[in-house]
């Protein structure tokens, strides 16, 4: 189970996350009361394991300019959080190695969200860092194909039901963790990513592994398309509980 800590502000938050197990951290360039500079993100970054996947959160911003903000800032990924095209993706993903599209649940892109040319997709609610849930069966308009992030209103009271309807590849949680807006809560922080990792043991699947190839030095996209080329995932979400079938090619 991939799991991400956004909305990092301070070098404090993003260390106790990384050693409570975080796959990754999220710092957001977007206008938003978790918004951070450039430099104080390199700073951070610096101090991070090679292993963590840092991702920059971006919303409606040319892509040459998320080009230069990741690399600027020492990241590994960038999050398109926006309204953007599959053109400004790809363009993106020519410079960025890891790329992760948002989508809005009910929305045309999450209808789509296979044709934005990269497999990670985070599926959010109406209105991203609100603490607001969406209705989880929305998950199952997302097409088969993509790697699942599913976020909006995450907790570390809900997240179990949520990987349990849902069976995302991921999870993604901002305000659900803090004490104050851009400040992560120790004991908040730790209840989520406890409580996602036992709902996946409840499940009983293997997805750890998928993201495992990071620590052994290998590109988390690589790593998630030699698992797509090893199966296909069946996905419905039926009778408000959601069950995602594999089958073996």
């Amino acid at each position: 189970m991939f799991v991400k800590i956004c909305g990092i502000t301070n070098e404090d938050d993003a260390l106790l996350a990384v050693a409570l197990g975080a796959d990754a951290v999220g710092f957001i360039f977007a206008p938003s009361v978790r918004q951070i500079a450039v430099q104080k993100v390199y700073d951070i970054t610096r101090r991070l394991p090679p292993e963590v996947l840092t991702v920059g959160v971006f919303r409606d911003e040319h892509p040459s300019r998320v080009v230069d903000l990741v690399h600027q800032a020492g990241l590994k990924a960038a999050q398109l959080h926006g309204h953007e095209s599959p053109e400004a993706v790809a363009s993106v993903g020519r410079h960025v190695r890891t790329v992760i599209k948002s989508v809005v649940a009910g929305t045309v892109d999450a209808a789509r969200a296979d044709q934005f040319g990269t497999p990670l997709v985070l599926l959010d609610a109406p209105a991203p860092g609100s603490g607001g849930v969406f209705d989880w069966k929305l998950a199952g308009e997302v097409p088969i194909g993509v790697n699942l992030i599913l976020a909006g209103g995450l907790t570390p009271d809900n997240v179990a039901a949520g990987i349990a309807m849902v069976e995302p590849w991921g999870v993604d949680v901002a305000s659900g963790v803090e004490s104050e807006p851009g400040r992560k809560d120790p004991i908040l922080l730790r209840g989520f990513i406890e409580n996602a990792r036992e709902a996946l043991g409840r499940l009983g699947r293997g997805e750890w592994c998928r993201v495992r190839a990071r620590a052994e030095g290998s590109d988390p996209v690589e790593g998630v398309h030699r698992e797509r080329a090893r199966g296909a995932r069946e996905t419905r979400i039926r009778n408000g509980r959601g069950t995602r079938e594999r089958r073996a090619l």
